[in-house]
């Protein structure tokens, strides 16, 4: 069994760390700009979080959807169903044996296009930029899936 100190001297698991870290933050940011958009469009879910701006009737008008809270948190959403199989996938890429060039490359576009993703849903842009930039990361994460089954377990 390898040894941790072992690990991180693999040059593709520091990648993975890398840009790992790069789209878990970046999806933590998600949560804090829902907050920013619940609060500067006085849009909540839960009564207790309306009592700054009043109490009983009147801080029932907050309670509400609003199209741009909506808007951020099925961005939000759409970072968990595509990271959280990238966490999972990535990580078993980078102990499978793959070489460092193509393991960046497949590391960089995924987090390009999640990056372009979130952007493409908070500006909004035109679509096919927010279709585009899905399938791509997802490609790329069916693209590691696929080496991973090829080369590391036995089917």
């Amino acid at each position: 069994m390898a040894k941790l100190t072992q690990l991180i001297d693999n040059e593709v698991f520091r990648a993975y760390a890398t840009y790992a870290t790069i789209v878990l933050l970046k999806m933590m940011l998600m949560s804090l700009i829902t907050a920013y958009f619940r609060i500067t469009r006085k849009a909540f879910v839960n009564p207790e979080d309306t009592a700054s701006f009043g109490k009983g009737e009147s801080a029932k008008k907050y309670l509400r959807t609003d199209a741009d809270v909506e808007r951020v948190r099925r961005g939000h959403l759409n970072d968990l169903e595509n990271i959280v199989p990238f966490l999972g996938i990535g990580l078993l890429y980078a102990l499978s044996g793959s070489d460092l060039s193509t393991a960046l490359l497949h590391f960089r576009i995924f987090v390009g296009a999640r990056i372009t993703h979130t952007l493409a849903y908070l500006i909004p842009l035109p679509q096919p930029a927010r279709g585009l930039s899905w399938v791509v990361g997802y490609a790329v994460t069916i693209s590691m899936a696929y080496k991973v089954l090829k080369t590391a377990l036995y089917l």
